[in-house]
């Protein structure tokens, strides 16, 4: 592909990527997507991570494409998998039958969907996807992206990219500093934010783990993967909030920090309905404390008899949080990857060799690496890792702790904005930290998106759709989850569809009641949803 103009720019096919992809392409603008990875959709696919989402998912807090993208999950299963009569009669069926979401599902079914999606956009040429390509630098006209310049990480080769808008899905907000944009890592310090959790001192380098996930079956055989090199470091290693260590099936409680004993038992009998999704407390009856059970995406009751000799389990557990270091703005970022790929392969070879099992005997060789449903990687685990935390843009309107905080705003609800672009709810949900912060874990009131935390301060054609958004590390733990992801990619799109056809920009749009009003009203039309119904949070 020789060097080109376009009118959008989408660096990061991750689930806000797609969906301003595909939005741009819809408003009809021509548009470049990039991916680094052989998958698009992020968190869903490469990441492997089943969509934690809300209370309400099934009824309403989502934008209209959103739900058609679940839509189209479920509809993939009952066009091409053998599945019982009773499953394919499940109006919200659930391939996991798992209690973490109510689509606990296989990564590549996500992978299938997008490319459905995507398919008419790309065959006529308005959308072009550069697959394994990653940002290198930005040419700047002043406080304007002229040009990205991409690297082809099977060739080696450069493309540079002209467009007139850039919309920054990088799973750590990677074109922020090639653009030279304001932003902010790690965490915030109390008085700048005047947050109830905030630490007393700003730390950059203080940043939610990354994780990479696993799948795994349990058949006959033995299938103990040869013993990581990493394995005694990991085994041995100790945090003052996890005395028992990583290898083990103790692990603090989020909410109390009280170290609380799952079991771990591969492939249970009895009702495998019986779980059912609990956003409040993650302890909800006996079988839910099977670590088994909790990210199931592929339960072996929903198919037809044989066609599953196990279920499929997704290990996206604490036990993997990688916490020794962050994976950017450090010496040696590769190095820090591979480290937590050897966390998540050393827990696997201690599951299949040191676990306790409840008939008294010691690990699981039966259990099996499904490195073949995750895109096939050399190790066997997902192709990218889990990110929680990135690079995040200092924006017109940055969301503290106080505008969503269940404890800070009780029964008024979340703050409203005049410029809301969206909802969200999930708990302030903070995993273990790299500067040895343990859980933190807050209620929180379901929230609206407002327009100011996608607007950058200075730079004019760059919007951000990702964890890069205008929040603190703090309000990131809710902000971050996937149906947030796809609505700020959403309607970062629209918003560039807005301008164009306007002759406007983004700080004119929000600034102008007008022109605001005429925006939110075609988000309505889109059935991008903007306000919650008289609910409370959790």
């Amino acid at each position: 592909m020789p060097n080109t103009r376009t009118t959008v720019l989408v660096v990061g096919g991750g689930i806000g990527g797609v969906a301003a992809a595909l939005t741009a392409a819809r408003n009809g603008l021509n548009v470049v997507l990039t991916e680094p990875t052989r998958w698009l959709g992020g968190v869903l696919t490469s990441q492997a991570v089943p969509p934690d989402e809300h209370l309400w998912i099934e009824q309403f807090g989502s934008t209209a494409t959103y739900r058609h993208l679940r839509d189209g999950i479920r509809r993939y299963y009952r066009d091409h998998y053998p599945l019982t009569e009773d499953a394919r009669a499940q109006r919200a069926f659930n391939p996991g039958a798992a209690k973490v979401s109510d689509l606990c599902h296989e990564p590549m079914v996500t992978v299938a969907v997008i490319d459905q999606l995507l398919a008419p956009h790309r065959a006529t040429g308005r959308l072009r996807v550069l697959m394994e390509h990653v940002p290198m630098s930005a040419d700047m006209d002043g406080d304007t992206i002229r040009a990205v310049a991409l690297r082809d990480l099977r060739s080696g080769e450069t493309v540079v990219v002209e467009p007139s808008w850039v919309v920054d899905t990088t799973e750590l907000g990677d074109l922020l500093p090639l653009a030279g944009a304001e932003y902010v890592t790690g965490a915030e310090s109390r008085s700048s934010t005047g947050e109830p959790h905030a630490p007393e001192l700003a730390d950059p380098s203080n940043m939610q783990p990354v994780s990479v996930c696993f799948a795994v079956d349990h058949v006959d055989g033995d299938h103990t993967i040869d013993k990581p090199a990493e394995y005694e470091h990991f085994l041995s290693a100790r945090a003052p909030h996890w005395p028992a260590g990583q290898l083990s099936l103790t692990a603090p409680h989020p909410k109390t920090l009280a170290p609380i004993d799952h079991r771990f038992q591969p492939n249970p009998d009895g009702n495998f309905r019986a779980i059912r999704p609990d956003y409040a407390d993650h302890r909800v009856g006996e079988m839910d404390r099977n670590l088994w059970t909790f990210r199931r995406i592929a339960a072996r009751q929903n198919f037809v008899p044989g066609s599953y000799p196990s279920d499929i389990t997704l290990v996206n557990w604490p036990q993997i949080d990688y916490w020794e270091s962050p994976i950017f703005e450090v010496p040696d970022p590769e190095r820090e990857v591979r480290r937590a790929r050897a966390l998540s392969r050393s827990f696997l070879y201690w599951l299949q060799t040191e676990a306790p099992r409840p008939d008294g005997g010691t690990g699981w060789p039966g259990l099996r690496l499904r490195g073949d449903l995750l895109g096939g990687s050399s190790d066997g685990l997902a192709l990218a890792p889990y990110v929680r935390e990135a690079r995040r843009i200092v924006a017109e309107h940055t969301v503290v702790e106080q505008e969503i905080s269940l404890d800070v705003r009780g029964e008024r609800g979340a703050v409203r904005h005049r410029d809301s672009i969206g909802v969200g709810i999930y708990r302030i949900d903070l995993h273990p930290s790299t500067g040895g912060d343990p859980y933190i874990d807050i209620g929180c009131s379901p929230f609206e998106i407002p327009l100011g935390c996608i607007l950058p301060v200075r730079i004019k054609n760059l919007l951000p759709a990702a964890k890069n958004i205008g929040t603190t590390h703090i309000t990131n733990g809710a902000y971050r989850m996937p149906l947030v992801e796809w609505n700020v990619g959403e309607v970062g799109a629209h918003l560039i569809a807005f301008c164009e056809a306007n002759s406007t920009s983004p700080k004119a749009v929000r600034d102008s009641d007008d022109l605001l009003e005429a925006f939110q009203k075609g988000l309505d039309r889109e059935g991008i949803e903007r306000h919650w119904p008289q609910i409370v949070g959790y």
